[in-house]
Order: structure tokens, then sequence, then C-alpha cells
């Protein structure tokens, strides 16, 4: 019994460790089943959601056990689930032992997310790729490289204030919105569009929408349209933050010079 549920809390918070860091449905409950057979346990059952883990094991036996994960969205790293992907590799082929396993895993949820600095500057050169590739000039990409630097520091800041995502991403497109907006009221010559279009795409849920199409294609349709509602929801917070900064300038100002 106490071999059997060791064994299936591994390959549980395996699965919790994966679904918490932004990996596919098909993937967490593909990698939970493995971990189970890897350890000679084939009467199970495995059932995955985007937010939750149901697995059973021995049903008919003696050391029966079940077990059930609530798992909140949360944000994606994927050197975590690269992690991961390899440490069930391993015990699938019988090169980590059940005690090393629980050491690895560890290891792997505790792999840091990057350093604060290169997240803004990285930010901040995005936000100017994109600016760029959607029609901007160079003079438009300089402004949103730095209009970039300040929505990261906005993002980080929020982790540890809000714990809505839509409000953040709310305030955080509104921020980019009204600072492009200060920077076209100097006089400064620069298309406020490309600008803006450039640096609300850090905001835009682009894996939310990648892994709902991927959870369709898999036949794991509930998970594909909680993905997939969470992407429209973000989608239209980011719209919604744009639009009221907009509105209100022209309610203000009249609007010039955004004609």
């Amino acid at each position: 019994m106490a071999v059997t549920k060791e064994i299936l809390t591994l390959a549980v918070e395996t699965g919790d460790a994966l679904l918490r860091n932004g990996a596919e449905v098909y993937r967490v409950e593909d990698t939970v089943l493995h971990i189970l057979k890897a350890y000679e346990i084939t009467n199970c059952d495995v059932y995955v959601l985007s937010n939750g883990i149901f697995a059973s094991a021995n049903e008919n036996k003696e050391d029966a056990c079940s077990m059930i994960r609530h798992v909140p969205l949360g944000s994606t790293h994927l050197g975590r689930i690269a992690a991961l992907n390899q440490l069930s590799r391993e015990i699938c082929s019988h090169e980590c032992s059940l005690r090393d396993a629980w050491v690895r895993l560890e290891e792997c949820k505790s792999i840091p997310k990057n350093k604060n600095w290169v997240e803004i500057f990285f930010c901040g050169v995005g936000s100017a790729g994109f600016c760029y590739l959607f029609g901007g000039t160079a003079l438009d990409s300089f402004v949103a490289f730095f209009i970039g630097l300040v929505l990261q520091i906005f993002l980080i800041a929020s982790d540890r204030h809000l714990e809505s995502k839509f409000i953040t991403n709310i305030l955080g497109s509104g921020i980019v919105t009204f600072l492009s907006l200060i920077v076209l009221s100097a006089g400064i010559p620069i298309l406020q569009d490309k600008v803006v279009i450039g640096d609300i795409m850090p905001l835009v849920p682009g894996i939310a929408l990648t892994t709902s199409i991927r959870d369709f294609f898999n036949g794991d349709y509930l998970s594909g349209a909680i993905h997939m509602i969470d992407a429209i929801l973000t989608a239209f917070s980011i719209a919604v933050g744009v639009g009221a900064v907009i509105t209100l300038y022209q309610l203000v100002t009249g609007g010039a010079l955004l004609r």
C-alpha cells in the first residue's frame, strides 16, 4: 500500500508540476500513465483537466489508492517542462530509482525563472521588434523598446500585488497606450498605433491559444475550450485597456493628435 501510494504520488506530483507550468493536457496525462507503468502499476486510470488531475491505481487490489489534485492555471515555464519531460524519459527507461526520482522532481520544480533584468530587457526588445514588423519606423521601435521596459517592470510588480491576470492585462495595456499618447503629445512624430501594437504583444495569449488548439486536435475538448476561453478573455481585457485610455484621451483633448 505504501509503495503504491508513493508511486502514485510521484506520478501525480510530476503531472501537477507539468500542468502548473503550462504543459498540454495530453502531455500531462501521458506522463502520469507512463510513470505508473514504469514502476509496474498497470491497473491504473488517469483523467486530466486543465486545472485538475484525477488518478487511481490498483483499484481491485488491497493496496488500492486514488488521488485528486487541483491545479490552478499559472504562468508558463518551458525550462521546467523540458526538465520534467527528461525526468519522465529516464524513469520510463529505468535509469532512475523511486528515491532518485523524488530528488530530481524537486530539482525540476525549483528551476528558477529568468532574472528580472533579463525579462525587462527582452520585453523591450520584443516590443521593438514587433513594432517594426507591423510597419513601424525605427523611431517607433525605439519608443516601443522603452515602453516595453516599463510594461515588464509593471508585470513583475503585478505578480506580487495583483491576483487577477485580467486586471493586470487591462492595466498593462492601458499603461502602454497612455505612455504612447504622452510621447505623441510631446510632439514626437510616432505612429502611435504601431507603437501600441508592438507593446501589447507581450500580453497577447499566444501560448494559451496554441495549447487550446493542440488540446482540440488531441480530443481534449473540455480543456481546449477552457484554454480558448482564457485566451479570448485575455484578448478582451487587453482591448478594454487600450480602448478605455484612447476614449478618455479623446474626451479630454478632442483626439486631435489621433486624426
